[in-house]
């Protein structure tokens, strides 16, 4: 009787257990958050594009900083491609000031962002994506009305010198995706600062 209830026990366990966040192949929810321009933004809103890549992104982590212009640089490249940059900034500006809403807006005009970075005040859309550390990436593909969790990780093999990198991992899978071809590499060890929950 004893090994039934140990047995019944763990079968509760196993069965209302729910990851956190999301993994490739999974439906990703959407979600609407206030963009620096005052303006509230979802993934439903780009109803022409085929897809997003959806970085996790923060003003104060240097690794973060480190990829400003490389995730530029990747939205000019696939935007036109339908798959725009979409950054949202996770962290708790209350302890982390420089991560509120006023020096968000700073920093994207400073860098001249060409993409949306919307703030994630309550840290809901972090908590069902999933992203430990900024900037991790979640490139997803639009298949009838979901939005498919592709591939998640880095950006590149290469977090401190841009000059550097070799293996460019969103391009890659972003290339498969517009190409019509399986990614080879779907989930790559981000580099970053984790992110600053709230407590």
């Amino acid at each position: 009787m004893k090994k039934i209830i140990i047995l019944f026990v763990a079968f509760i366990a196993l069965t209302s257990f729910k990851h956190q966040g999301y993994h490739v192949g999974e439906i990703a929810d959407d979600f609407k958050l206030k963009n620096v321009d005052g303006k509230m933004v979802s993934m439903a809103d780009f109803k022409e594009d085929k897809g997003f890549v959806v970085i996790f992104t923060c003003n104060h982590c240097p690794f973060s900083k480190k990829y400003e212009d490389r995730i530029i640089a990747l939205d000019k490249k696939y935007k036109n491609k339908g798959f725009p940059v979409i950054a949202v900034n996770p962290n708790d500006a209350v302890n982390y000031p420089d991560d509120n809403f006023e020096n968000m807006q700073k920093r994207a005009k400073e860098k001249k962002f060409s993409f949306p970075y919307l703030h994630d005040e309550t840290q809901s859309v972090a908590r069902t994506w999933g992203p430990t550390r900024t900037p991790e990436v979640f490139v997803v593909q639009k298949e009838d009305n979901d939005f498919i969790l592709k591939y998640t990780g880095a950006i590149d093999d290469n977090s401190y010198d841009a000059k550097a990198v070799i293996e460019r991992y969103v391009e890659n899978a972003l290339d498969a995706l517009l190409a019509g071809k399986p990614i080879e590499n779907t989930f790559t060890k981000t580099v970053g600062c984790g992110i600053k929950w709230k407590k």
